[in-house]
């Protein structure tokens, strides 16, 4: 996620975003210990294209791959640039063109005023039924005004999904990037904490939250893309750390109102 919270001034206040400051470099095997070594390459393996390589988008290709995933990683400023990300996972880097090609599932994960300048036609290489993840919050402060979400009153997620003309499964947008690498557990342990998932299609949303799961984190479902506002920037479940039941309260207690911190 990009921010908890921006003032009128445009400061980030309470950001989740944390320095990725001793980001570990050859994260499987330097956490061999606490971390099982990457599943040899089987049936469940997955194509996966990331699109943005930031907080977010960086450390899924980290755990992606650890996973043994095959991840093409790609942003705007070019394959060049990804190379020390590349040689520090295995992941591929590629043009954003490049990314979905073949691939199952795609991760946009870029800052929601950069996603109508993504090609056209993006997703037209990409696997039969490829599964598009939404990970994008809307920050005025940033993104400048966007009338179908201001005017229209669309949720971030169905905004996207029209731009991209794919639907999308929102997931991820308030997740700590840091928590993805530090706060994996196996399923049953007492700290295991729990992301919503919104999305239209059941399968889709079903193929992402085996991902999540897989990660190492439970899932909730949130409803569909027009539910999604319950997991937009100010809502009680955005940066929210908690189980199954501490997400579900949190989603329930959300209002569809925009705080002033999130329009324009």
């Amino acid at each position: 996620m990009s921010s908890l919270g921006l003032t009128h001034s445009g400061k980030v206040r309470n950001s989740p975003i944390r320095p990725e400051v001793g980001t570990p470099r050859r994260y499987a095997q330097q956490h061999s210990r606490s971390h099982p070594p990457p599943p040899s390459k089987g049936e469940q393996d997955m194509k996966i294209g990331i699109i943005g390589a930031g907080n977010i988008g960086g450390n899924l290709t980290r755990r992606l791959t650890a996973l043994g995933h095959d991840v093409q990683v790609a942003n705007s400023r070019g394959p060049q640039t990804l190379s020390a990300l590349a040689e520090e996972t295995g992941a591929t880097p590629v043009t954003v063109e490049e990314a979905p090609r073949d691939a199952e599932i795609v991760v946009v994960t870029v800052p929601l005023k950069a996603v109508p300048d993504l090609p056209s036609g993006l997703l037209d290489g990409a696997a039969d039924r490829v599964t598009v993840i939404d990970t994008g919050n809307y920050y005025p402060q940033r993104d400048g005004r966007i009338a179908g979400i201001e005017d229209e009153g669309l949720t971030e997620s169905r905004w996207t999904a029209r731009n991209l003309g794919h639907t999308v499964v929102k997931a991820f947008n308030g997740t700590y990037a840091q928590d993805i690498l530090d706060r994996a557990r196996p399923a049953g342990a007492p700290d295991r904490i729990a992301l919503p998932v919104a999305g239209d299609d059941a399968a889709a949303k079903q193929v992402v939250r085996a991902l999540i799961e897989e990660l190492g984190f439970d899932t909730v479902d949130a409803g569909g893309l027009d539910d999604s506002w319950r997991q937009q920037p100010g809502t009680p479940v955005y940066g929210l750390r908690a189980d199954v039941e501490g997400v579900r309260k949190a989603l329930a207690e959300a209002s569809p109102e925009r705080g002033p911190d999130f329009t324009a």
